[in-house]
């Protein structure tokens, strides 16, 4: 999973209207409807072949397929079949597999997916691996485990789980005279404009503080929001995009792109990657899969939690979501609870997390216990101060790529930020308000 699967998660969530009522398939049996009441984690009664269907087509792939590989060794009921092509291919055909009654069993997609799913009935409620102790919830991360959670009922269990935290290139700072990465906001607003290089006064500077995303890309500014103690929407359905702290901080950074020239105006997520990584920014909020690419790069980078914002710490948590599918019979939905409960086990948590640059899903996992790779430990270091974007939206492609990041934009040009704000929230509301 990677930045363009991540917006690739957002972007394909409109597909899900083409499709109503849809049934699924089942390679174990027959595809009864079956009831939802099967036990955790219990074997299946005869042998399933169960189909798998995810995006892993990155330098994670490995970690999965290899897991995979142990777990139809470690019995015999069940044989996991994966099918795993780019996320767009993925989306694009996930939906109408379903309505030809020829959908995966299992799937692996961005929590912030599931609602669009469940709500037409696709998905098979999973509380019963946490009821019967075959997944450890308490063991997980909380953040991660309620992102699964719809109307009370939790449709997804972390498959993956990562926060964003700032790269930060050592040697800029050093150049600059900073000692080491900012802890507070108004450490990281001074050194971002101290660290941006403008030798000509064109506005169009030489070097960046900030490589500052705005569209098609993973939430940057909701995080800059959340430290302020605003939001875009909060749990209920509120919207708080116009709330005094959510403005104040779009007005504060929005200013410092706008006038200060601190990150470039109207940066899609791939361009902040590439502005860090050729040496043009001297810091970026991104995920663990950008380390293997900036340290080929030759970027001497620290890697630091995001700094305190006036209300809190925070950052982004993602995860992708194990999901199972409502229509197969009782054994195939055994066997899908079977894999996930194998999959949650620490063993194989350390397995996945080294392998694949993830921290684990598991929070009671040392960092002595992950010395295969040396940046994981710190991704997972934070999982407690996560928090993640839009839980429980179900017109997510609408509410952000539509309207907010619009928004955000018009404010780095120029936009007065109270009414424009004010008349993204009232549009906001309206597409919930008919999304019910």
């Amino acid at each position: 999973m990677n930045r363009k699967a991540a917006v690739l998660a957002i972007s394909f969530v409109a597909l899900i209207v083409l499709v109503a009522g849809c049934g699924g398939g089942s390679s174990g049996s027959g595809g009864s409807s079956g009831s939802g009441g099967t036990s955790a984690a219990e074997a299946p009664s005869k042998h399933v072949t169960l189909t798998f269907w995810n995006g892993f087509t990155g330098p994670d792939r490995p970690a999965l397929e290899k897991l995979v590989k142990q777990f139809n060794s470690s019995q015999s009921k069940v044989t996991v079949k994966m099918t795993i092509e780019p996320w767009d291919v993925f989306f694009q055909k996930l939906l109408p597999s379903f309505a030809a009654n020829k959908g995966p069993d299992m799937v692996a997609m961005d929590s912030i997916q599931l609602p669009q799913y469940v709500d037409k009935g696709l998905f098979e409620p999973l509380d019963d691996l946490y009821d019967s102790g075959a997944v450890e919830k308490d063991k997980l991360v909380s953040s991660a485990v309620e992102a699964g959670k719809w109307n009370d009922k939790y449709y997804g269990v972390p498959m993956n789980f990562t926060t964003l935290l700032l790269y930060w290139n050592k040697d800029m700072f050093k150049q600059a005279g900073l000692s080491g990465a900012p802890k507070t906001w108004d450490e990281w607003q001074a050194d971002a404009q101290k660290l941006t290089k403008d030798s000509n006064g064109d506005g169009k500077p030489e070097q960046y503080g900030l490589a500052l995303a705005d569209h098609e890309t993973i939430a940057m500014w909701p995080i800059l929001i959340w430290g302020n103690g605003g939001d875009v929407v909060a749990p209920e359905q509120k919207v708080m995009l116009d709330d005094p702290k959510t403005v104040e901080a779009v007005d504060q950074w929005a200013n410092l792109v706008r006038n200060k020239h601190i990150s470039p105006v109207g940066l899609a997520g791939a361009d902040a990657d590439k502005l860090f990584q050729s040496k043009k920014a001297a810091m970026e909020v991104v995920g663990p899969w950008m380390t293997s690419g900036f340290k080929d790069a030759g970027i001497d980078f620290g890697l630091s939690m995001v700094p305190k914002g006036p209300a809190k710490q925070v950052t982004l948590g993602t995860s992708v979501m194990f999901a199972v599918s409502s229509k197969g019979d009782d054994d195939t939905k055994k066997a899908a609870k079977q894999f996930i409960a194998f999959w949650e086990k620490k063993p194989s948590q350390i397995t996945w997390a080294e392998g694949s640059g993830f921290p684990p899903d598991r929070t009671d996992i040392t960092a002595d216990e992950l010395t295969g790779n040396p940046y994981v430990a710190e991704f997972g270091k934070y999982a407690n101060k996560s928090q993640f974007y839009l839980t429980g939206v179900k017109p997510v492609t609408q509410v952000d790529s539509d309207t907010f990041q619009p928004a955000i934009q018009k404010i780095e040009n120029g936009k007065p930020t109270q009414p424009t704000l004010s008349a993204a929230a009232k549009k906001i509301e309206s597409i919930l308000s008919s999304s019910q």
